[in-house]
């Protein structure tokens, strides 16, 4: 399964040729999103005024239905506990939510699809895509 960054969410909504050509070559079984990724986009749409953040947030509710969520429970919080410690105690340290993002992804066994390598590629054990980048 691929887990979805909110950036791979945001530019499948742009209509980035890679990465919508490579989400509709999956079913939505394979493609999956962590809650943490949808509190991230529904707050970034919500800041937005109601006359924009209305059909964006209808069209991004469409989309959730149609993919697996994963849910934020007691394995993803050992996850992201064991992922801070490691990394503060090495003086790199990555966001509270790519935190979060990231134990989802490995609590599913999922391979997790961002344009943000600068942060999860410090995670050991994360496996993660860039399908901004030609094939």
């Amino acid at each position: 399964m691929y887990a979805l960054d909110a950036n791979t969410i945001s530019y499948y909504f742009r209509g980035d040729p890679l990465v919508v050509a490579r989400m509709k070559s999956l079913r939505p079984a394979d493609l999956g999103v962590p809650a943490i990724v949808e509190f991230e986009l529904r707050y970034g749409l919500m800041r937005l005024p109601d006359v924009a953040a209305a059909p964006r947030l209808a069209a991004l509710s469409v989309f959730l239905r149609s993919v697996q969520m994963l849910p934020f429970d007691s394995e993803c919080a050992t996850h992201a506990a064991r992922i801070r410690a490691t990394l503060e105690a090495v003086g790199q340290p990555i966001g509270p939510h790519d935190t979060l993002i990231a134990a989802t992804t490995m609590r599913y066994q999922s391979v997790l699809v961002t344009r943000n390598v600068s942060e999860f590629s410090r995670v050991a054990g994360l496996q993660w895509v860039d399908w901004h980048l030609e094939a």
